[in-house]
């Protein structure tokens, strides 16, 4: 992690930027609730489209599902979440402030010092009703975790696709959990976003598979611009193993406040369409038409919080660098996690600039995510843009009126490349795909 980086900067910043705002700010918010910014659900929507390209259209063996946030309560019976779900809760008897059992480890309130109550379980899962009746009949829950809706799907996802295991089942979706202590601003929070994946296999090739999807998930957040350094792997202690898994890694993140876990990979064994199978009535077993046999698959499942993975790109690409002998602060985001891709700057409001470089804009914006800034100096919008993370700013200057070229500069080396207006489009692609500056060939400088 970078050095100079602690949350209070990255929350400053993603306010300032428009990356993350407070819920319901003007009534003064709503504990662990976050509304995100123009800046933020593009970053958002960006490493939606990586794991998606990533997990299913790049792949051979992964269909996707979108499936109901509110399902059949007796799904979350089967999955044992009703009764396993739950969390130790402590409550402090002065401020009557509710801790995680797990979090303090004295018999004291770490906000007033009063005295704690003893543990008692508490489920994490939301509750609420369905239909015209408040009674008993009528609970249902918000999910708390996709992965169910596309355990359910299994044998129609093996009917649609018409596919043989090993097959995957992809899904991107909010989940709820009721969580006692959120915290560390969006890192843990009661309504997020799951990114995960139900690969479903032969039992006896589990091993191999859990082994494989570990080592793809790490890399791709280091595929991402994730420094190496600052991500590990942990196994799960037997002791820590969830009610369902035979083995589980997590993928950790150095972030400010320490090693924290940023996805989990976990081998859920054939627990899951036993259940299911158990209390729906149907067969979910697979028959494998190479060895004439029926078999429970085992799943392999990669479970990832987009809320979290969008918390670790801005900690990892946030920089503070002295230029000149000036602080700049730049977000080295990959390219293709970048909010916006191109900036276009004319380097005034002047009446004789302006329709030239709208003109440029309305033609960039049909292929890049751009956005347009013409106010106060060059220099402070070029900073503005380094703050979100924007790649390539093209500056339209006076001279552009002349010799119908522009310049591109570089977030990253400040390096700058004047070049032809009907060239731009092309350039700006080759560069947004990682081609480097030519500074033989074409203008180049240093600007800060």
């Amino acid at each position: 992690m970078t050095s100079n980086v602690n949350m209070e900067k990255i929350v400053s910043l993603c306010k300032r930027r428009g990356f993350v705002f407070p819920s319901s700010e003007i009534y003064g918010g709503l504990a662990s609730c976050w509304d995100y910014g123009p800046m933020g659900v593009e970053l958002k929507r960006n490493i939606k489209d990586a794991w998606w390209r990533t997990i299913v259209q790049q792949r051979e063996d992964v269909v996707g599902l979108e499936t109901s946030i509110m399902m059949h309560p007796k799904i979350w019976e089967a999955s044992g979440h009703i009764a396993s779900f739950t969390d130790p809760l402590v409550e402090c008897k002065s401020c009557h402030l509710r801790w995680r059992a797990t979090e303090v480890d004295r018999d004291r309130c770490p906000k007033c010092g009063g005295e704690l109550t003893e543990p008692r379980m508490f489920n994490l899962m939301f509750k609420t009703l369905m239909g015209p009746v408040e009674d008993e009949a009528g609970t249902i829950y918000l999910r708390p975790e996709t992965a169910q809706g596309m355990f359910v799907n299994f044998d129609n996802a093996v009917t649609i696709s018409r596919r043989k295991l090993p097959l995957g089942i992809a899904q991107i979706g909010k989940s709820f959990r009721n969580e006692i202590t959120p915290g560390n601003f969006i890192f843990r929070t009661r309504e997020f976003e799951h990114m995960e994946l139900e690969y479903f296999v032969k039992p006896d090739t589990a091993k191999y598979w859990f082994d494989y999807w570990v080592k793809e998930r790490f890399n791709w957040y280091t595929n991402l611009g994730i420094r190496k350094e600052n991500l590990r792997l942990r196994q799960h202690g037997k002791g820590e193993l969830a009610h369902y898994a035979k083995d589980c890694y997590d993928v950790e993140y150095l972030f400010p406040m320490g090693w924290s876990e940023l996805e989990g990979i976990a081998n859920r064994g054939d627990y899951d369409l036993s259940q299911h199978a158990e209390y729906s009535g149907r067969d979910l077993s697979y028959y494998d038409d190479e060895s004439g046999q029926h078999y429970i698959p085992y799943i392999i499942e990669p479970s990832a919080g987009v809320e979290r993975s969008f918390l670790a790109f801005i900690i990892d690409a946030y920089r503070e660098e002295m230029v000149e002998g000036e602080k700049r602060v730049v977000l080295r985001l990959c390219p293709s996690l970048a909010p916006i891709k191109v900036a276009v700057l004319p380097l005034s409001r002047n009446e004789k600039l302006t329709p030239l470089a709208r003109e440029i804009h309305k033609q960039l914006r049909s292929n890049f995510m751009t956005w347009y800034d013409d106010s106060q100096s060059i220099g402070r919008r070029y900073r503005r843009q380094d703050e979100i993370g924007t790649p390539f700013c093209v500056t339209v200057d006076f001279e552009s009126l002349e010799d119908h070229q522009v310049t591109i500069r570089d977030r990253d080396s400040l390096a700058q490349i004047r070049v032809p207006i009907g060239e731009l489009e092309k350039t700006l692609r080759a560069k947004l795909n990682g081609e480097p500056f030519d500074v033989s060939s074409l203008w180049a400088t240093r600007q800060k």
